[in-house]
C-alpha cells in the first residue's frame, strides 16, 4: 500500500487581517480631538446641573426659614419655644445639602437679624470651576444673587 501525498505548492496564502500603525495613528488623533471638544463640554454642563441643584436647595432652606418664622416672628430664633439663636448650624440637612456636600456649603451669608436674612451657597472643590456664578445668594425678600463674573443667568 502506497500513500501518496500533495502538496499546495502554489502561493496562495490567506489575506492578512489587522490594522496598520497610520490606520490606528488616526484613529487615535480622532479620538483626541473629540475628547478635546467633548470633555470641556461636560464638565461645563455638570457645574450648571449642580448650580441648578443648588439654586433649588437654597428656595428650599428660604421656605424653612420662613416656616419657622411663622412661628417665632423673627429669623433669628428657632426652637420649640424660639429661644435658640439661628445660625447656619440650625439650617436643616434636606437631602439636596447632602447631595451637595461637596460642591457647595450652605449657610447664611451673615447672622440672621429679627427682621433680615440672607442665605449663600459656596461652592466646593467639585464646583470650584463655576467661575460665572461662584457664591449664590438669596435673602428673605426673595433677591437672588451671585457673586461670579456673569451672574445674569445664573438662577435660570
Amino acid at each position: 500500500m502506497t500513500f501518496t501525498t500533495t502538496r499546495n505548492t502554489g502561493s496562495h496564502h490567506p489575506a492578512q487581517r489587522g490594522f496598520t500603525l497610520v490606520e490606528l495613528m488616526i484613529v487615535v488623533a480622532i479620538v483626541g480631538i473629540l475628547t478635546a471638544i467633548a470633555y470641556p463640554s461636560y464638565i461645563s454642563y455638570m457645574q450648571k446641573t449642580r448650580r441648578s441643584v443648588a439654586a433649588a436647595c437654597m428656595v428650599e432652606l428660604s421656605q424653612w426659614v420662613e416656616r419657622n418664622y411663622t412661628t417665632c416672628l423673627a429669623y433669628n430664633r428657632t426652637g420649640a419655644t424660639c429661644a435658640t439663636a439661628m445660625t447656619s448650624a440650625a439650617l436643616p440637612n434636606f437631602a439636596c445639602r447632602n447631595d451637595l456636600a461637596g460642591s457647595y456649603t450652605f449657610s447664611f451669608a451673615a447672622a440672621p437679624t429679627a427682621t433680615a436674612y440672607s442665605l449663600q451657597a459656596v461652592p466646593g472643590a467639585a464646583q470650584a470651576g463655576d467661575t460665572t456664578c461662584a457664591t449664590l445668594t438669596l435673602d428673605q425678600a426673595g433677591a437672588k444673587g451671585a457673586s461670579g463674573t456673569t451672574p445674569v443667568n445664573c438662577w435660570k
